[in-house]
């Protein structure tokens, strides 16, 4: 089964930078749509980016559109989320997740992902 580790949270003051990351291994990531969601205490999963198998779309939440960037590494079966300009409200465990539903494209809805990593903890604080 597909196992999904996110690693590259911290504790970052108000417009600082991470890159979280999201492996795998014994699966490529490249035949799955990858997406990322956060969750902050109290409130519902959210998804913020998703990126389709490649060659296909990204697709971003409208709030953090210009700040975070989803890519791919293939040479080390990675996908990472870039987060610029961070905020407080960005405080939440943020998930990567892999979905077989999608080819070209992707949506950031929590169903349709199948494999879901353990989270890794982004506190934006001064």
């Amino acid at each position: 089964q597909l196992q999904l580790d996110e690693s590259g949270g911290g504790l970052v003051q108000p417009g600082g930078s991470l890159r979280l990351s999201c492996a795998a291994s014994g699966y490529t990531l490249d035949n799955y749509a990858i997406g990322w969601f956060r969750q902050a205490p109290g409130k519902k999963r959210e998804g913020v980016s998703c990126i389709s198998t490649p060659g296909g779309d990204t697709y971003y939440l409208d709030s953090v559109k210009g700040r975070f960037t989803i890519s791919r590494d293939a040479t080390k079966n990675t996908v990472y989320l870039q987060i610029n300009s961070l905020e407080p409200e960005d405080t939440a465990v943020y998930y990567c997740a892999a979905s077989t539903s999608f080819k070209d494209n992707c949506v950031i809805g929590v169903d349709w992902y199948d494999y879901w990593g353990q989270g890794t903890q982004v506190t934006v604080s001064s």
